[in-house]
């Protein structure tokens, strides 16, 4: 959820809560200014018929609400004197309204004309109903006009100030540490923004710099073991050709020559390993992997008749899929070289190109081997002593780096799968 969407609706429902209980206060204080009012009426209706009684005794007759708004019963002394003023809120039949509606009755008690009497007065209250349904209507009305406003402010206002912070995540996103920064630095006058600004140049800066110079090691390292590696084995190669050995010294030699040709070749692995991962193959371009796997099958045909292996094409599909060329021969190259240097003598390995996934099958060991432990570094099943130990995990890498699905699963058979997507 977007930080602007986010504080929209939290806005929205902070005021929707605001308002509801400022509505709920409201309303209670004016019901209460409202009873206070009508209360003052009564009271002054009941001075006003003390005044009139004097001049016309002849109202405390009265003792029927339905011909006047007020009633005298007359009581006993102790009645009068032990009565306490009260208000009570009733029903009464109302003839215009042909319903009963709410009314506020007030008793109270005097003394007229030497006796006494009790007094009933009433008056007709605010419909409490018809009193919460308008306060709802306008409640619901204020509130649509703020969420309105919300929307309003929120498009305007707020997009324009959070401008500098989404113009920098969008340029992060497609930020390439290989290149030379390239990051567009909005001026704001938000000083938070202008902090994240700051921070993240500098951050940049550094991760650049500190990405070139790991680059020039690997490269510079690599470079300077090669070098003496090379030498050394022709070194050797020219001492084995020109001096006349014992077959015991002949033997050591040749281990010695094994180990410097595989320290050649593990040298050559983990610069390529290394590049990979800090993807220095940036080139890519439509590769038909039908042409190239039948490219790799001929390359590697030789070597498979001199191991006795049948190696051959299945493809019933085509899978035509953008990378970096050089790439796409390494990971097929690893997985047809895996199949052919652990398969057996007489048993075909195929590669097969099915519904947009590209499967290498052999004929190995006759139990399966540990999913992940087969992608590990320098892990090495069965291997032979020339194996690095770093041809899968280059597979493996070279699938991350192009989000393509390498997995190894057992059925009979070992199968490497790459799944490209469809």
């Amino acid at each position: 959820m977007k930080l602007l969407n986010y504080t929209s609706k939290y806005l929205a429902f902070l005021l929707l809560a605001v308002i509801t209980l400022w509505a709920l206060a409201f309303y209670y204080a004016m019901l209460d200014e409202i009873y206070d009012s009508l209360d003052d009426g009564l009271e002054n209706q009941k001075i006003l018929l003390l005044k009139r009684a004097k001049e016309d005794p002849g109202i405390l007759d009265n003792n029927d609400f339905n011909k006047h708004v007020y009633s005298f019963t007359p009581i006993q002394q102790q009645q009068y004197e032990n009565h306490q003023e009260r208000y009570q809120d009733t029903l009464m039949y109302m003839i215009n309204e042909e319903d009963f509606e709410p009314v506020r009755i007030y008793e109270s008690t005097l003394k007229a004309e030497g006796r006494y009497y009790k007094l009933k007065i009433i008056t007709s209250m605010v419909e409490e109903d018809d009193l919460i349904e308008d306060l709802v209507s306008y409640l619901i009305g204020l509130y649509f006009i703020l969420v309105l406003s919300i929307l309003v402010l929120n498009n305007l206002l707020l997009k324009r100030i959070w401008k500098p912070f989404y113009d920098l995540i969008a340029q992060l996103k497609s930020f390439n540490i290989e290149q030379k920064p390239q990051i567009t630095l909005t001026p704001t006058a938000v000083e938070e923004f202008n902090l994240l600004n700051t921070t993240v140049s500098e951050l940049i800066n550094s991760a650049h710099k500190s990405y070139n110079e790991q680059k020039q090691f690997i490269e510079n390292a690599s470079h300077e073991l090669q070098t003496p590696l090379a030498i050394s084995i022709n070194k050797l190669e020219l001492f084995l050709e020109k001096n006349s050995l014992t077959d015991d010294q002949l033997m050591h030699m040749a281990s010695v020559l094994d180990n410097l040709g595989r320290l050649t070749r593990l040298n050559k692995s983990l610069l390529l390993l290394s590049k990979i991962e800090n993807k220095q193959f940036q080139e890519a371009e439509p590769i038909d992997f039908n042409v190239l796997a039948q490219e790799c099958i001929t390359d590697f045909k030789e070597i498979a008749i001199h191991k006795g292996i049948d190696l051959k094409l299945h493809a019933t599909d085509g899978i035509q899929f953008k990378m970096n060329k050089d790439l796409a021969r390494i990971l097929l190259t690893n997985l047809i070289k895996n199949a052919l240097v652990h398969g057996k003598p007489q048993n075909p390995v195929t590669l097969s190109i099915v519904n947009k996934q590209l499967k290498v099958r052999n004929t190995g060991t006759a139990s399966p081997l540990d999913a992940e432990l087969i992608f590990a570094r320098f892990k090495k099943i069965g291997a032979t002593e020339k194996s690095t130990g770093l041809g899968l995990p280059i597979a493996r890498a070279i699938a991350e780096k192009y989000k393509l699905t390498l997995r190894y699963t057992f059925d009979g058979e070992h199968t490497f799968t790459v799944q490209f997507p469809k």
